[in-house]
């Protein structure tokens, strides 16, 4: 069984992985990892500083060009995502509605 990240600590962005281990592992210019991912070098430093998300293209260019599913690589992203959101909304005014079953034994 594995064991639960603590809720403290942040789920990484995945471009982190990408721009700390990946680039300097593969050896590549940015501009030159962007020109094979075939997106402009906007796109791809705006990625690496974590400024955009890991979108369904992009999931599919990182398969292609690196490797890991693009599952995975939105999967990590919506990690990254859900962290954040549990940090930043306020959901305390919100209540789970009853279940279908009970609203039809009311009736």
């Amino acid at each position: 069984m594995r064991s639960k990240r603590h809720p403290s600590i942040p789920v990484s962005h995945p471009a982190v992985f990408l721009r700390d281990h990946m680039l300097p592992e593969l050896g590549m210019s940015k501009t030159a990892f962007a020109k094979a991912l075939g997106v402009s070098r906007q796109t791809l430093y705006d990625f690496l500083d974590e400024k955009q998300g890991v979108s369904a293209s992009m999931a599919l260019r990182l398969e292609l060009v690196v490797g890991a599913s693009a599952e995975h690589w939105l999967a990590l992203q919506a990690a990254h995502d859900l962290w954040k959101a549990r940090r930043e909304l306020d959901l305390s005014n919100l209540r789970r509605l009853r279940e279908a079953t009970e609203l039809e034994v009311a009736d």
